[in-house]
Parts: C-alpha cells; sequence; structure tokens
C-alpha cells in the first residue's frame, strides 16, 4: 500500500517562506503608518496624534481636545477599520482554500446576508420591543442582532449541507447562495415597512461604514474577531492539504470533516462580527487574498497573517478615502472598496474563466 505524504519542494517553499516574511514585515511597518495617518486623519484639523498617544500611556500631557479627539473618536475607529478588514480578508483566503476557488468571498456563505438581516430587523423593529429590553440592550441592540443573524444563517447553512455525517462543499455554496437571496428577500420587506428617518440609516449601514466606531461597539465584537483571527492559523495544513483533494488530505492525516466544520464556523463569527460593528463591506476579502497568492503563493501558513495585516490597511485607506472624497461629509466606505473590487473581481474572473468554464 502506498503511503502519502506532504509533497516536500524544501528550495521552493524556502524561498517563498522567506519572501512571505519580508513582506509581513513591510506589511506590519505599512501597518503602522496607515494607523498613525488614519489617527491624524480627521475634520478636526491638526492634532498632536503622538503627544496625546504617549499621555495616554501616561508619558507627558496633552491638551484634553487632543485626548478626546484621539482616544474617544478616532481611535475606536481605527481599531475598528483594522480588525474588520482583517477578518473580511482572512475569512476570504479560508473560503477560497476550503472552496478551492479564487472567487469564493464571505458572502457566498450567506453569513453576511444573514448579518444584514438581524442588524436590519434591530433597525425597524426595534421599538417594538418592550422599553426594558431596550433599555437593557443600549448599543448592543443592533450589533447582537447582527451576530445572532449571521450564526443562525450558518447554522442553516451547515444543516443543510450536511448528509450523514459528511458536509458537500458544492451543496454548501448553493445552498449559501440560497440563503442570502431568502435573507435579502426578507430584509427587503422589513425595509418597506421603515420609516423615512430608518430608510436613511439603512441604506448607510448597507453600504458600510466605520464611522459610528465607539469602544462599546468594539468590546462587544472585538473579541470575537480576534479569537477567530488567531484561531485561523491552526486550519493552514488543512487548506494546503485540501488544494490537492479531498481524498489525498484524509490520506495525509487531515480529519476533512472537522476542518470544514471549524473553517465554516471561523468565517461565521469573525465575518457576523464585522458586520454587526461596519455594515456590509464587500470585496476585501477577495482582493486581499488574491494579490497575495499572485505575490507570496498559496501556502497557507504564511497567506493568513499577510492576509490579516493587508486587509487591516486595506480598509483603513479605504477610510481615509471616504472621509476624503465628499469633505466635509462621509462617503460610505463600502462603495470605495466597491469601486476598486468591482473591477479587480471581474479582472479574477475573465482570468479565471476558461477554469470556470471547464
Amino acid at each position: 500500500m502506498t503511503v502519502l505524504s506532504e509533497p516536500d519542494f524544501t528550495p521552493l517553499a524556502g524561498d517563498r517562506r522567506n519572501k512571505a516574511r519580508a513582506i509581513r514585515v513591510g506589511l506590519i511597518g505599512v501597518l503602522i503608518v496607515a494607523m498613525l495617518l488614519a489617527l491624524g486623519w480627521g475634520a478636526a484639523g491638526d492634532t498632536d496624534v503622538i503627544g496625546a498617544l504617549l499621555a495616554g500611556l501616561g508619558v507627558g500631557e496633552v491638551s484634553a481636545r487632543d485626548m478626546t479627539i484621539v482616544w474617544d473618536i478616532r481611535m475606536p475607529r481605527v481599531a475598528t477599520g483594522a480588525l474588520v478588514g482583517a477578518a473580511l480578508a482572512v475569512s476570504g483566503a479560508v473560503l477560497q482554500g476550503l472552496f478551492r476557488n479564487p472567487l469564493a468571498d464571505p458572502g457566498l456563505v450567506g453569513v453576511s446576508a444573514g448579518a444584514g438581516f438581524g442588524a436590519v430587523a434591530a433597525i425597524v423593529l426595534g421599538g417594538f420591543l418592550p422599553l426594558a429590553i431596550r433599555e437593557f440592550a443600549g448599543p448592543y441592540l443592533i450589533v447582537g442582532a447582527a451576530f445572532i443573524g449571521g450564526w443562525a444563517t450558518t447554522l442553516i447553512l451547515y444543516q443543510v449541507a450536511t448528509r450523514r455525517g459528511r458536509t458537500t462543499v458544492a451543496t454548501m455554496l448553493l445552498a449559501g447562495i440560497a440563503l442570502a437571496a431568502i435573507t435579502g428577500a426578507v430584509t427587503g420587506l422589513i425595509v418597506y415597512w421603515s420609516t423615512d428617518d430608518q430608510l436613511r440609516d439603512l441604506t448607510f449601514w448597507g453600504m458600510g461604514s466605520v464611522a459610528g466606531a465607539t469602544w462599546a461597539k468594539l468590546i462587544t465584537a472585538g473579541p470575537v474577531i480576534a479569537i477567530a483571527l488567531i484561531s485561523a492559523p491552526f486550519l493552514s495544513r488543512g487548506l494546503d492539504a485540501l488544494a490537492l483533494g479531498e481524498a489525498v488530505a484524509a490520506h495525509m492525516g487531515i480529519n476533512v470533516q472537522r476542518m470544514k466544520r471549524l473553517s465554516i464556523m471561523s468565517v461565521a463569527a469573525s465575518v457576523g462580527a464585522a458586520v454587526a460593528i461596519t455594515g456590509g463591506i464587500g470585496f476585501v476579502g477577495i482582493v486581499v487574498p488574491h494579490l497575495l497568492r499572485l505575490v507570496q503563493g498559496p501556502e497557507h501558513r504564511s497567506l493568513l497573517p499577510n492576509c490579516a495585516l493587508l486587509g487591516a490597511i486595506v480598509l483603513l485607506l479605504a477610510d481615509m478615502v471616504s472621509r476624503t472624497v465628499v469633505a466635509p461629509a462621509e462617503l460610505p466606505i463600502g462603495i470605495v472598496t466597491a469601486m476598486i473590487g468591482g473591477p479587480f473581481f471581474l479582472w479574477i474572473l475573465l482570468k479565471n474563466r476558461t477554469m470556470l468554464e471547464g
């Protein structure tokens, strides 16, 4: 009997890993610069960002105005943008590895649509809840509803795609598209019942924005996203093996069914929490992983951490653009990512047309 083992292309793998490490170091530097720029970027004018950061750590003093702007307004926005960008990019990379398809995206499995349904229901129907519940939930009502909606959609999806203990990836993909359509239709009905003020909020939220980021929202969803990001690299070996096919991965000692379950649950947690605090932001999950695969190769052990870094950078830069283009107003960040990601998605589609037709 032939025993299959992991392929060993040591020189090639070594070159790719060294390149990936160098890219990671560069991305860390760019992320730090992007965060500092985002902290100093805003309608408030000149702000002593470095002084406020040091004062927050107990070193030196700075005006109360600068402390408030940096720590209470911009810092939660920057932290939210970086965390959500990382979550979307890593989730996209995991799904592309799981489906073995460069066009896979967190929106395809219905998580984004489910989370959006929960948030819309909370915005429009939250007023019908008892006053005690509304006061108890406070700012966590929309976040909690979006998170529950994302998880519920994922649970239904997993049950539909699983038969006799085995989850079929193709069925999961098709079921995700169907669930996204169903939740989108129900969301449309709820929007139809909304008032003019609610409709404006829903429209802006649906396009995605980090303008409403607060420490309260970040504390609610941040730990969930952080846990999902930390656990994602543990899926690397399984995703690499899955590229050779499920049968080969099983012969290599990978518990394929368990890996599918963990991958979907990780994506559901991170994307559900991300959509809950920022709304719908598209294309980050497609653009970032594909760019890095072109530059450094497909190995997930190095791909996933770099996706987190580049995803954070992309969303921070997109947020700075959204604050600038129509200043003093703000453009929803989802429009910025769609303007960049749409043409890129079309390019990927045309590049992979032969594979899709075959």
